[in-house]
């Protein structure tokens, strides 16, 4: 296989860049990084700052984990939605699949992964103890559990379940129109959202 040659170290540098995002090929990034080159000096200033400011300014909301601009994200600090079920998801992008389903209300609680020994990724790495206090802190009358269908999944599902326990609240998770095995985000938004909706008792789930 040849190696493309460039004319330009500039151009060669910004490509290779590019080629560092996920999916992102070096045919494509070539595209990208050509693209920008017609655009004005104004619009590529404004297309790098949006990605600088991201990097340097987001924060994590102090209740949910989400992404935010502020302590608290848009979804928690919305008095419309309904703060007493909360949703268990694995990260950020489960919670804009869910959102895009219209479908769910409530709010939200991030992980930031799942437990996964053969990754070396425990309990104590994710956002579990955070959840438990913010049930027993706050009017949280039902956890959604909203996790991935794989084994890693169902393992994070279980542990959950048995620190919650003890709270007495009612612990459900998603429906299993979503296939064993499947990540949430690449669930399409008909089914995810049903999956929602008919959630069943997570004592009952596995029977």
């Amino acid at each position: 296989m040849s190696i493309q040659q460039f004319s330009s170290s500039l151009l060669e540098t910004a490509v290779n860049e590019f080629a560092k995002l996920p999916g992102i090929g070096r045919k494509t990034a070539l595209r990208l990084v050509l693209h920008l080159l017609k655009q004005s000096e104004h619009e590529v200033e404004v297309f790098g700052n949006s990605f600088i400011q991201l990097r340097k300014e987001i924060i994590y909301c102090k209740v949910c984990h989400n992404i935010s601009d502020n302590e608290i994200c848009r979804i928690c600090g919305n008095s419309s939605r309904d703060h007493e079920t909360v949703c268990v998801v694995e990260n950020i992008k489960d919670v804009m699949s869910i959102e895009n389903t219209q479908q769910f209300r409530g709010l939200y609680h991030v992980l930031g992964g799942i437990i996964s020994p053969m990754d070396g990724i425990g309990p104590s790495d994710l956002e579990i103890e955070s959840l438990v206090r913010r049930v027993k802190d706050e009017n949280v009358k039902e956890v959604i559990l909203a996790l991935s269908t794989t084994m890693e999944g169902d393992t994070t599902n279980f542990y959950i379940f048995r620190k919650l326990a003890p709270l007495n609240i009612k612990i459900t998770t998603i429906a299993r129109g979503i296939a064993i095995g499947d990540e949430l985000e690449y669930a399409d938004e008909v089914t995810l959202g049903r999956s929602i909706l008919n959630r069943v008792e997570f004592t009952n789930s596995f029977k």
